[in-house]
């Protein structure tokens, strides 16, 4: 057999393994929250975008939630201001405030361009818009860290109009408050809610490591599937600590709150959306209901 035809089986061998995948998630919402070196670098940010297209012309209806919290951090730096961070959070005064809201905003209309580019008709949102994400002020400790919002409440409908008329949402984490002022959101949180609100069937963590690790330091450790009750169990016993409790704890609040899975995915492997859902080995850490028996 000649090497191209070789090559040619190669490829058609992949579709025929993606397409039990591709049926069984036509027409079903995703959620991907979007940030870390895969948003740094210019050639995993183009892949990222790749995957997420591609998902939405096999039939899925995507939702990209973002960060851009390296930028921010930029940005403050170059108005002669310190980024400050109280367990993990950003000190957010008016004037990072302010700088948050373009940046996201910034990023957001890059996102929306390279979709484009591949296609796709894309629209960028924050969750100022049509009240999508209404918060309130969150303290970090019982300290007052700024304009930073704690999610009271979320109102999907302009997101399922856009789905309706074949747009991919491309959503900031800012919010308003009950008296209009506006407040920065963690990126995680925030895709957290919208795939709860939305009833996503998956939510998807983009982040700079491989997954999750019973012991991050023992990579013979490493979990590739977990019940959500056994995640808890991890948070319940002090085995998680560091910035993967966080994530750890909106994976199992989405899972609860009837999304269907959430997976947690290395955002520096090339494709690492299409390898995760459309393989049978798949990659990163997937969380799943105790009673899923399609597994």
């Amino acid at each position: 057999m000649e090497e191209y035809q070789i090559e040619a089986q190669k490829k058609a061998e992949v579709l025929i393994e993606a397409l039990p995948y591709i049926q069984k998630f036509n027409r079903k919402i995703i959620v991907v929250k979007y940030g870390g070196s895969a948003m740094s670098n210019p050639e995993l940010q183009r892949q990222v975008i790749q995957d997420v297209t591609l998902l939405k012309l096999v039939g899925f209806k995507p939702i990209i939630v973002h960060g851009g919290g390296k930028a921010i951090s930029s940005w403050v730096k170059k108005v002669g201001k310190q980024a400050q961070f109280v367990n993990g959070l950003r000190v957010t005064d008016a004037e990072t405030m302010e700088i948050a809201e373009m940046v996201l905003g910034r990023v957001s209309k890059n996102l929306v361009t390279m979709v484009e580019e591949l296609g796709v008709k894309a629209v960028s949102i924050s969750g100022k818009d049509a009240g999508l994400l209404q918060v309130k002020k969150r303290l970090s400790g019982g300290q007052d860290i700024g304009f930073v919002g704690e999610i009271t409440g979320v109102n999907p409908k302009v997101l399922f109009d856009m789905l309706d008329n074949d747009y991919l949402p491309i959503v900031a984490p800012i919010g308003l408050d009950e008296d209009f002022q506006t407040y920065n959101i963690n990126a995680d949180e925030a895709a957290c809610a919208i795939a709860k609100a939305v009833g996503a069937d998956k939510l998807v963590y983009l982040t700079d490591v491989e997954g999750l690790y019973r012991n991050f330091e023992d990579k013979s450790t490493f979990v590739s599937r977990i019940s959500v009750s056994d995640a808890e169990k991890l948070i319940a016993d002090g085995l998680i600590g560091g910035g993967m409790l966080p994530k750890l704890s909106n994976c199992t609040e989405a899972v609860r709150g009837g999304v269907n899975r959430v997976h947690i995915l290395d955002g520096r492997i090339p494709h690492s959306i299409l390898l995760e859902i459309f393989t049978k080995k798949g990659n990163g850490t997937m969380f799943y209901r105790d009673d899923d028996i399609d597994l």
